[in-house]
């Protein structure tokens, strides 16, 4: 009668282990291929409404880069950052809201 339950946590335990063993290795490429990560002035949170300045920080790029420079960067944190492939809604919605501001100069909706 023990055997069952022996072997019932035998198998849960090494599910458990292979989620965080697929965790860290998630965690461990995305560091190195550099997913986005918000410098430490922007420690306090988002503004309310989008400012160039902030476009430029969210996508990691210098004032007056080009069109195509702003579509690649958004790709590639897109890439990184996208809800299907395990990255952050919020942050998907605000490099989406940080290209549209950049490239149409529309202001997207606000996110709470």
């Amino acid at each position: 009668m023990a055997t069952p339950v022996i072997a019932g946590m035998a198998v849960a335990g090494a599910a458990w282990a292979s989620r965080y063993l697929v965790l860290s290795w998630r965690s461990f490429t995305m560091r190195q291929a550099g997913a986005i990560r918000f410098p430490r002035s922007m420690a306090g949170g988002f503004a309310s409404e989008m400012s160039r300045k902030e476009a430029f920080q969210i996508l990691g790029l210098r004032e007056g880069s080009s069109k195509e420079q702003i579509r690649d960067a958004h790709r590639r944190l897109m890439r990184l950052n996208h809800p299907d492939n395990g990255g952050s809604t919020f942050v998907a919605t605000k490099v989406n809201e940080a290209k549209d501001f950049l490239i149409s100069g529309k202001r997207g909706s606000r996110v709470i």
